[in-house]
């Protein structure tokens, strides 16, 4: 069983930056495809973005298109997501998920350990 807990969390005025953390434990990082998802109060979780085991590969929902960057470092069992330009609708709590599938995923089913989330608030 993978064990995920995120960081970096907080609040941040629009426009500004914010790069979530998330450390694995329990199993083999470098076999995992990783990904973010997010929950806003009163909707559904949402993908955000995954990245491939080796780092070739990411894939990005279009409203994280262009402001966010997800990068792992499989030697610190770590994954990141660099948040830019943030904007009030991206308010909500932030989720870490592994998948030991194979592929880009981007729904919440194919993946098997989520981490407790953590919390991002854009206001002014």
């Amino acid at each position: 069983q993978v064990q995920l807990v995120e960081s970096g969390g907080g609040l941040v005025q629009p426009g500004g930056s914010l790069r979530l953390s998330c450390a694995a434990s329990g199993h083999t990082f470098s076999s995992l495809i990783m990904g973010w998802f997010r929950q806003a109060p009163g909707k559904e979780r949402e993908f955000v973005a995954v990245i491939s085991r080796s780092s070739i590969g990411t894939n990005y929902a279009d409203s994280a298109k262009g402001r966010f960057t997800i990068s792992r470092d499989n030697a610190k069992n770590t994954v990141h997501l660099q948040m830019n330009n943030l904007k009030p609708e991206d308010t909500a709590i932030y989720y870490c998920a592994s998948s030991a599938g194979i592929g880009l995923r981007s729904r919440t089913v194919d993946f098997n350990s989520w981490g407790q989330g953590t919390q991002v608030t854009v206001s002014s």
